[in-house]
């Protein structure tokens, strides 16, 4: 499950998504555990990020440590870098990148983030005319970005409305929950319960991390 310190990026928010009311009916219409789960939220609901470098650069400060860890560490870069741009965190460079709190291989990993987006090896102004996949696949080729990660950019920067991501604990542990009872549930439970929601999974995925977190998930 993502919550907004652990994905947030400092940068600007963007609008609701123009989908969410849409797939609110929709889900709610379909699915009896939507019925039942969206109302109790009210007109929460998601909110994204609209810088890419700040977005993923959160992610890969955050990944495998606690919140607290992770927002120690990426308020002394932010410090280094207060407005987290590429340009400054290469002018920085390693040693001082690694006093933040970053250990030798997120060092490297924030590092070659940053050359990717300086030297236009990401095709950033292209993404909104790309489909999940390809977007998923261009940011996995930078080194500390895995498929979860991309997902949670899809998500939480582009908006994309219909992305399951199943590596995502809070995703699974949220099905298990409200539609097992809490019994172990498997990659092939989830995407049978995600198929009602079709293509409305990311709404559906937010409004489980709801259930599970009673802050708000952004």
């Amino acid at each position: 499950m993502v919550t907004a310190k652990e994905n947030g990026g400092t940068g600007p928010v963007t609008a609701v998504p123009p989908y969410w009311e849409q797939a609110k009916i929709e889900l709610m219409k379909r699915d009896r555990i939507m019925k039942k789960l969206i109302p109790q939220f009210g007109d929460l609901c998601l909110v994204g990020h609209s810088d890419p470098f700040t977005t993923l650069a959160r992610s890969v400060v955050g990944q495998q440590v606690t919140a607290k860890v992770a927002d120690a560490a990426w308020g002394k870069l932010l410090l280094l870098s207060p407005k987290c741009t590429p340009a400054q965190i290469i002018k920085a460079g390693a040693e001082q990148v690694a006093a933040c709190g970053l250990s030798k291989r997120k060092t490297e990993y924030i590092l070659d983030l940053a050359d990717h987006f300086k030297n236009k090896r990401v095709h950033t102004a292209q993404w909104d005319q790309m489909d999940d996949e390809a977007v998923i696949a261009e940011l996995t080729q930078i080194r500390g970005i895995g498929r979860w990660t991309a997902e949670m950019f899809l998500i939480f920067n582009l908006l994309r409305p219909n992305v399951l991501p199943l590596d995502d604990p809070g995703l699974i542990q949220g099905i298990s929950q409200n539609y097992f009872s809490g019994e172990p549930v498997s990659r092939s439970d989830a995407r049978e319960v995600s198929a009602n929601w079709e293509p409305w999974r990311t709404v559906a995925t937010w409004y489980l991390w709801r259930s599970l977190d009673p802050l708000a998930v952004e």
